[in-house]
C-alpha cells in the first residue's frame, strides 16, 4: 500500500535553469532586522541543514494519521508504516546506485552512521583518513590503528598519500575513509581514484556524502566504495533519520549498535539471540516519520538532478566571481588547481572577525550564513592560514534549493558595504557569540 502524494515540483517560467526546483518550505519566510522593519530571509546555510522540502512536508502530514509502531503490530495503520519503513530501504539503495546485496540501516545522521561503522569494523582494522575531514568522519575509529594523513594541495597527491599510506599498513582489514564533497569548501575528493588505490591494497573504503548527496547523483557502484553514510538534515528531510549504506558481512558480524528491542530474534533466561539483517543494529522504536521523509526527499530529488545541479552551479559562479570583488577577501581552498565543486565557499575578510561579519549579515541584511571552523577544526586551521587569515574561524556561504540570484547579491552587497562603511549597529560578545546590543527584535510567538 501507498499513499496518494502529490510530489509534483514547482516549475518556474523565468528561466530554463530554474525549471523543476523542487520548492521549500520557508522560501516566503520574512525576517525582523535590527534596523527596524522585516525582509524575504536568504538561507545562505545549506550545508548546516537544508529547509524541508515542500514534498517531505505533504507527505509527512498525509502520513502523520497512519503512523503507528512498525514491525510487529497487527492493526492496519502498523501495517502501512511498516510498509513505508521497509519500503524506504529499496528508495535509498536506488538513491545510491548500491548493489543488490547491499543493507540499508537507518540512523539518525552521518555521524551516527560512522559510529555504528566503527563499532562494527573488525578486530585490529587499519582505519585511513584525510585529517581535513568533518569529525563525523574523522573522530569515531577506535583504536591504535587510525592513520591520519595530512590533506595535500592537489588531488593527485591525494591519492599518492592513501597509496603509500595503505602500503604502510600493517596486514588485516583496512578501511579508508573520504568525503564526496569538503563541508568546508565544497571542493569534491577524488573517491572513484582513491577506490582504485584502496582496491589494490585489498582495503574498503566508506564515503562521506552528507555533503555530496544532496547535490549530486551518487552511485556507490561507479565509484566503487563499500559505504555511504548521509544525513536527512543535509538532504531537505529534517526529521532526524540518516542511513549507512553497505556490504552487509561486517554489519553481520558486529555485536548490536544498540541492544533492546527489535534487535532480538530470541531471549531466553540464559541467551539472547540477536537479528542478522539491519534490525540487528535499530533497537527500539524506530524513527519511522523520519525514515520516511528521508526517502519522500530522496525520490523528488533523484527526479530532478539536472536542473538542480544547473540552478546551484550557476548561482555558485555568480557567488564566487562576486567575492572576488570584495576588498580583503580570501577564499578557502583544499587544491592549489581548480576542481568540481558543490555549491559551499568559506572565506575570510582581512581586518574583519567571521563571527562578527556573521551577526551583522544576519542582524542588518536578514542573510544566515555560518561562521567558525564548521565542525572540521584541522581543516579550517590549515585553510585559513594559507589564505591569508589570522584566526581559526571563518564565514561559509553554502547554496541549495532555496537559494537565489536575490540571496546571492544581497550577500555580495553587504560584505561590500561592512567592508567600506562598517556595521550600522552595536555589536558585543554574548556567551562567545557576536549579537547586536539591544536587541529590539522579537522571537515568534511559539519559542
Amino acid at each position: 500500500m501507498t499513499l496518494a502524494i502529490d510530489r509534483t515540483p514547482l516549475e518556474s517560467p523565468a528561466s530554463p535553469e530554474t525549471r523543476a526546483i523542487p520548492a521549500v518550505a520557508g522560501a516566503s519566510l520574512r525576517v525582523p532586522l535590527v534596523t527596524g522593519g522585516d525582509i524575504g530571509y536568504a538561507n545562505l546555510d545549506h550545508a548546516a541543514s537544508a529547509p524541508c522540502l515542500e514534498a517531505v512536508r505533504g507527505a509527512v502530514d498525509e502520513f502523520l494519521p497512519w503512523y503507528a509502531s512498525v514491525h510487529r503490530g497487527a492493526g492496519f495503520a502498523s501495517q502501512v508504516s511498516t510498509k513505508l519503513y521497509e519500503r524506504t530501504r529499496d528508495v535509498l539503495r536506488r538513491f545510491v546506485d548500491a548493489r543488490r546485496t547491499d543493507t540499508v540501516v537507518f540512523t539518525r545522521n552521518t555521524t551516527d552512521s560512522f559510529n555504528l561503522l566503527a563499532r562494527s569494523l573488525p578486530r585490529h582494522t587499519t582505519v585511513i583518513v584525510f585529517d581535513t575531514e568533518h569529525h563525523a568522519a574523522l573522530l569515531p575509529w577506535p583504536g591504535p590503528n587510525v592513520r591520519r594523513i595530512p590533506t595535500p594541495r592537489t588531488r593527485l597527491a591525494a591519492v599518492s598519500a592513501v597509496d603509500e599510506a595503505l602500503a604502510d599498513a600493517p596486514q588485516g582489514p583496512r578501511l579508508v575513509v573520504v568525503t564526496g564533497a569538503s563541508n568546508v569548501t565544497g571542493e569534491l575528493l577524488p573517491v572513484a581514484e582513491i577506490s582504485a588505490v584502496a582496491r589494490k591494497h585489498g582495503a574498503r573504503i566508506a564515503l562521506d556524502a552528507a555533503q555530496l548527496a544532496p547535490h549530486r547523483r551518487i552511485s556507490l557502484k561507479e565509484l566503487d566504495v563499500d559505504y555511504i553514510a548521509l544525513s536527512g538534515h543535509k538532504l531537505y528531510a529534517p526529521f532526524g533519520a540518516g542511513a549507512l549504506i553497505g556490504r552487509a558481512d561486517w554489519l553481520r558480524a558486529a555485536r548490536p549498535y544498540l541492544a533492546g528491542g527489535g534487535a532480538t530474534k530470541l531471549v531466553t533466561e540464559d541467551a539472547v539471540v540477536w537479528n542478522t539483517g539491519p534490525e540487528r543494529h535499530e533497537a527500539g522504536s524506530p524513527n519511522t516519520v523520519g525514515v520516511y521523509a528521508l526517502g519522500v526527499a530522496c525520490e523528488t530529488l533523484g527526479d530532478n538532478w539536472a536542473a538542480i545541479e544547473n540552478h546551484e552551479q550557476a548561482l555558485l559562479a555568480r557567488l564566487r566571481k562576486g567575492l572576488e570583488a570584495v576588498p580583503g577577501c580570501a577564499e578557502l581552498r583544499l587544491f592549489d588547481a581548480p576542481v568540481d565543486r558543490v555549491g559551499t565557499v568559506s572565506f575570510v575578510v582581512d581586518g574583519f572577525d567571521p563571527g562578527w561579519l556573521a551577526a551583522v549579515l544576519s542582524a542588518e541584511y536578514g542573510i544566515g550564513v555560518r561562521d567558525g571552523a564548521f565542525c572540521a577544526h584541522i581543516a579550517a586551521k590549515r585553510l585559513i592560514g594559507v589564505a591569508g587569515g589570522d584566526g581559526q574561524q571563518a564565514v561559509r556561504v553554502s547554496l541549495g534549493l532555496g537559494s537565489t540570484a536575490e540571496h546571492v547579491d544581497r550577500v555580495l552587497l553587504a560584505l561590500r558595504q561592512i567592508v567600506a562603511r562598517g556595521a550600522r549597529w552595536e555589536y558585543a560578545k554574548v556567551d562567545g557569540r557576536w549579537a547586536p546590543v539591544g536587541d529590539p527584535r522579537e522571537l515568534p510567538p511559539f519559542c
